[in-house]
């Protein structure tokens, strides 16, 4: 064992001390919702400035409700968001109208200081697969109106689906431009796969926009960083617009963490998962997530499912939280022995097994697992005639990967579709059990969704884009632009087109789309369409 493999171990084993150190302030921490019920609170309270700078979203939508989601920060870059350490009464109306005049649920729910006078309502009850506008109100200042909607009916067989699926938007490297078309896109859904905001200290690797602040530790620090994201008022726009599935990487933590091991061998353990509790508290506080979400201390369950009718099962995956350290020093390497362990895991246990069950269940046409890092196992270079692969991705968890797609065959898993993040590059995979082996059935397909703007402007043909493709059999797309992809589903068929922006350093920059595939339910082939 390497001298840094044995300091993450080191960090690991105390770790688990510290987290018992966390269970008192977690179960305290998962009770302040149900406080909020019934706790005293303002019901008159004055701002100097408006206290819905940061809009309002909503997420997480079912057949028969939805996360409506604010928080009250009248100065939203100062610690406590320039909000009275008290209790605020906040009511929210829910409507079947743009115009707000036919309300069909309404309430008041107390935002609480320990929560960063956050909003999550969860109205229930509702029609499904309906359009919804909602509002809030606190004293006498009154939110922007946002649109979301309840999903079609278990029993339901949906005609279409359209979403939005992003990841990767560092505020330092680039404009959130892309959004300005998605809005225009009126998706269904955005699927957000990881890296909404970064961690690092203002002015490293970016000049557009500066980050306030040192590199983030405290959950002021984690609070003020978000409330920088959500300042974009593009950003605003498409949380205002429809309801959205997250799910977070590293960098809403720490750059390449695994579990509560850090990528660097001199972090304090106990302060590592101190952080860690900061950043997850953060990540609830500032998500339209629902209350079943809330962390416990350091830990947050983040993987949970729902289903567009019988059209889509939804199956948002978690790959940060419980994976084991990565292999080889988290270096490229070959799918060596330590790459192939099988005591590697992505998932850990208890998500690995949900996940399967929910696969086994699943009625639906389409399986949709969105989720962080590529799953197909590509070479990323080739040194004297041996591949590199990413040990981050799926390819230092090769066996669990294996096993995953060998249990998706095996059982007949209707037309499963991988949604990924992170790479800051285009890709469409087509899945094997075993992508080395060039003459096995395809199992899935994989569409890899490039930075929002992270890494600045990039471009249509990386410099290795001939080699890519000449040693993967796999791959069928990819470049290195930034955008989105725009997601078409139906029963028949699934689309998926690369949208992607032309400049996101400077204003003015059009969105448009470079390519779009598709693929035929039964048949997981990936076609130019």
């Amino acid at each position: 064992m390497s001298e840094n493999n044995q300091l993450r171990r080191v960090a690991r084993d105390e770790g688990g001390l510290s987290r018992r150190f966390f269970l008192a302030y977690g179960a305290a921490l998962s009770s302040i919702p149900l406080l909020g019920q019934s706790a005293s609170a303002d019901t008159t309270p004055t701002f100097e400035s408006d206290p819905f700078s940061v809009g309002v979203a909503s997420g997480d939508p079912d057949h028969q409700s939805v996360v409506l989601w604010t928080r009250l920060a009248p100065k939203p870059l100062q610690p406590g968001g320039g909000m009275p350490n008290k209790n605020v009464a906040v009511s929210w109306e829910l409507a079947s109208d743009d115009s707000m005049k036919t309300i069909v649920a309404s309430g008041v729910t107390t935002a609480t200081p320990q929560l960063g006078h956050s909003v999550h309502v969860e109205p229930n009850g509702l029609p499904s697969d309906r359009w919804y506008w909602y509002r809030f109100r606190v004293g006498d200042a009154e939110s922007p109106i946002g649109r979301t909607r309840t999903l079609p009916a278990p029993d339901m067989m949906a005609d279409q689906l359209r979403f939005a699926v992003t990841s990767c938007q560092n505020y330092e490297q680039g404009l959130f431009t892309g959004y300005e078309q998605m809005l225009r896109d009126n998706v269904d859904l955005v699927f957000h796969l990881g890296d909404y905001i970064y961690e690092y200290k203002a002015g490293r690797g970016g000049n557009v926009r500066t980050h306030q602040g040192n590199e983030i530790q405290s959950l002021d620090d984690y609070r003020i960083r978000y409330a920088q994201y959500r300042g974009d008022k593009l950003l605003q726009g498409m949380h205002a617009n429809c309801p959205w599935f997250v799910t977070w990487d590293d960098h809403e933590f720490d750059n390449n963490y695994a579990n509560e091991i850090s990528e660097e061998s001199n972090v304090d353990p106990i302060a590592f998962l101190e952080r860690r509790a900061n950043a997850y508290q953060a990540y609830y506080e500032m998500m339209p997530v629902r209350r079943s979400c809330l962390p416990t201390g350091s830990d947050m369950k983040l993987y949970r499912g729902s289903s567009f009718g019988q059209l889509t099962e939804i199956l948002i995956l978690d790959t940060r939280q419980y994976r084991t350290d990565q292999p080889n020093n988290d270096r490229r390497s070959p799918l060596n022995d330590a790459a192939l362990n099988p005591a590697n895991s992505m998932l850990g246990r208890t998500q690995k097994n949900w996940l399967c069950q929910k696969l086994i269940s699943s009625k639906a046409k389409w399986n949709v697992l969105a989720q962080q890092v590529m799953m197909g196992l590509v070479k990323r270079a080739v040194i004297d005639d041996v591949g590199q692969y990413s040990m981050d991705q799926w390819p230092g968890y090769a066996a669990e990967r294996i096993q995953l797609m060998r249990f998706m065959a095996d059982r007949k898993v209707s037309n499963p579709v991988v949604l990924t993040g992170d790479i800051h590059s285009n890709w469409a995979n087509e899945l094997r059990v075993d992508d080395r082996r060039e003459d096995h059935p395809l199992v899935a397909s994989e569409f890899v969704a490039t930075s929002l703007c992270s890494g600045g402007n990039g471009t249509e043909k990386p410099s290795n884009l001939d080699s890519i493709l000449s040693t993967n059999a796999c791959v069928k797309f990819h470049n290195a632009e930034r955008g989105y992809i725009l997601c078409h589903v139906t029963p028949k068929s699934w689309q998926s087109d690369y949208m992607v922006v032309d400049e996101v350093l400077k204003p003015g920059g059009k969105t448009f789309s470079r390519a779009a595939f598709v693929i035929e339910a039964g048949n997981p082939k990936i076609h130019k369409a």
